[in-house]
């Protein structure tokens, strides 16, 4: 296995087990869950719903043949929570020290990462569901 593909499996295996981690406070309905599924008025079925998606991104981003697609969906999921973390909540939430918010960044930093390496399998993609 060169660096490269290393470094790859490096980015998949930190934004999948974060997303992952997050997963069992979601689905539980954690305290920490609740309060900011509720601040932005999206409790319970933002919380469900959300959880799903990451879980789904998760398994997406680590089966290589689907990288592509999954870090395409983290990136989206992440945007939603670091832009709910810039608007409504902050960047510190029930005194957690910003570790939400510096999660969400670092999936967010390394799906675009896997995003940008994997945009020829976009493209090919793209060009197959147009013809």
């Amino acid at each position: 296995m060169n660096i490269q593909s290393t470094l790859l499996w490096v980015l998949r295996l930190v934004a999948a087990a974060i997303m992952l981690q997050t997963l069992f406070f979601k689905f539980t309905g954690a305290e920490e869950s609740i309060y900011i599924f509720s601040a932005i008025g999206m409790e319970p079925w933002g919380r469900t719903g959300t959880g799903v998606m990451e879980l789904i991104a998760s398994a997406l981003i680590l089966w290589p043949r689907t990288t592509h697609l999954g870090s395409l969906l983290g990136v989206g999921l992440m945007s939603g929570a670091i832009f709910f973390h810039l608007t409504k909540l902050g960047i510190e939430v029930k005194g957690d020290g910003g570790l939400l918010f510096y999660y969400a960044l670092t999936v967010f930093i390394c799906c675009v990462i896997l995003a940008v390496v994997y945009k020829d399998r976009f493209l090919s993609l793209l060009k197959k569901s147009l013809k």
